[in-house]
């Protein structure tokens, strides 16, 4: 088996879990854009103590390249747990982050977000980059 054999591409109930990519379809080699990745943008997804979003890792993987590098990585920590009881807490972390950073080729940025109950999902946006 390969993990490949266990991600998720498509939604398939009420909530989203493929992380959303936000980022330019083109750039300039050097310049600083902002990449920006999330799940539920358009249907929430649960942030419950039982049911949440855990982390979203964002890869970028270069058109003349072999392989992906690890561009970020954000983990939601929190998810109302506390000693009072689940859902509970003052506090929840959303799954959304943001990347500053600079390409020098064109290639795709590849999201992969756990979900503690449905497991891995994945998507992928295609950057151009211009001279």
């Amino acid at each position: 088996m390969k993990i490949a054999d266990l991600v998720q591409s498509a939604d398939w109930k009420a909530e989203k879990h493929v992380p959303v990519i936000t980022a330019p379809d083109k750039v300039k080699a050097g310049e600083q854009i902002t990449v920006e990745v999330c799940v539920g943008k358009e249907i929430a997804h649960p942030n419950t103590t039982e049911h949440n979003i855990r982390w979203i890792k964002l890869f970028f993987k270069p058109d003349n390249g072999k392989f992906a590098y690890e561009a970020a990585c954000f983990e939601f920590n929190v998810h109302g747990e506390s000693v009072d009881g689940a859902n509970k807490g003052p506090i929840y972390t959303e799954p959304f982050g943001k990347a500053v950073l600079k390409l020098n080729a064109s290639g795709t940025f590849v999201a992969e977000a756990y979900c503690n109950i449905h497991g891995l999902w994945e998507s992928s946006k295609a950057v151009t980059v211009e001279e």
